[in-house]
């Protein structure tokens, strides 16, 4: 058995050789029709696009993506060449969350906002965005829940988008990328929705770029109809739009669910996924490195910036703005 592995993903080398007679391992840009034609599976990451043009004519029976989102894979293709794909949902929830509370702390320590006096948005319900109402219940935030897949299962608690656009002084996303249907999210933050806004909010996300319309975005900062933007994803990624990051309060490079902990879940999901496929026994186990220790401080805000701080991404990034790719797949991982 061959298998194809980007060389990105932490935590799989010496490990996936124990399970497969013949292991690759290339950057997310290498898989081409020609590398990986006589492969029998492949692990990937979001840079990958595994369609047609791709996986036409290989030997590819099992696709595993170490991510939360699978849009870089054709599910419409792979069911109908009997190619198997898994993705790991929910693996880095904890990562985001703890940098969605890092800005949250950044944003009353720095601009002043009195959290337990502040209505917070979630767009997305999903494993990411549920861990985010956990918190800001714990923070003493007023929380508006949208999630019109989960409403219309006849699901309760959940408010229509106009109604976030009302009351919310922060509006966080966390939805999957979907391009088309009903709950198309592509470019959900439009000029429309931009000029909808009551409160001025702060607007985060940490979904998928293409979920906010990035001119929409830019003419809505400068004519003050939001208060600031927090961005980790981005349209037209690594080729980001240097306009907005000189004006976002922070821009990181993709990395929100890129602690240590969310990939590990991933590469153990994604191994599982790879064993129970080739009906091989899950046996192996993958360590992660120690916590840092840090001063403790008696103050719980300042103890969350100091534990975690995305100011640092964010000059990293405005640093080496070319550099977008390498600083996401180079990132030295954060513990949660």
């Amino acid at each position: 058995m061959k298998v194809i592995v980007d060389n990105k993903i932490p935590y799989i080398k010496g490990v996936i050789e124990a399970l497969a007679d013949e292991v690759v391992f290339l950057p997310g840009k290498e898989f081409t029709p020609e590398t990986i034609k006589d492969a029998d599976a492949l692990i990937i990451r979001t840079r990958t696009q595994c369609d047609k043009q791709l996986l036409a004519g290989s030997k590819v029976k099992f696709i595993g993506t170490a991510t939360i989102g699978f849009d870089h894979i054709d599910t419409v293709y792979c069911k109908e060449a009997g190619i198997t794909w898994t993705n790991c949902p929910g693996c880095n929830a904890g990562a985001v969350e703890q940098y969605i509370h890092s800005v949250l702390a950044l944003l009353q320590t720095e601009k002043g906002l009195d959290l337990k006096n502040t209505c917070i948005g979630i767009i997305g319900v999903g494993h990411v965005g549920e861990r985010i109402r956990h918190l800001a219940g714990q923070l003493g935030m007023d929380i508006l829940l949208n999630d019109p897949p989960r409403n219309d299962k006849g699901e309760e608690g959940f408010s229509d988008l106009h109604t976030l656009e009302q009351k919310c002084d922060i509006i966080t996303f966390h939805t999957p990328l979907e391009r088309k249907g009903k709950y198309s999210t592509f470019h959900l933050a439009d000029e429309k929705f931009f000029r909808s806004l009551e409160r001025h909010p702060y607007i985060i996300n940490t979904s998928r770029g293409e979920v906010i319309d990035t001119k929409a975005l830019l003419q809505a900062l400068n004519t003050k109809r939001i208060s600031g933007a927090v961005i980790d994803v981005w349209e037209n990624e690594p080729n980001i739009d240097k306009e907005l990051l000189d004006k976002v309060f922070i821009g990181t490079p993709h990395i929100a669910g890129y602690s240590a902990d969310g990939k590990l879940n991933a590469t153990r999901m994604v191994l599982e996924a790879f064993c129970k496929f080739f009906g091989k026994p899950i046996n192996f186990h993958i360590e992660l490195p120690e916590k840092p220790q840090a001063e403790y401080n008696p103050d719980p805000t300042i103890r969350q910036i100091q534990t975690y701080n995305p100011h640092d991404d964010c000059n990293m990034l405005k640093t080496h703005i070319k550099e977008f790719e390498q600083l996401r797949g180079n990132y030295k991982l954060r513990r949660e």
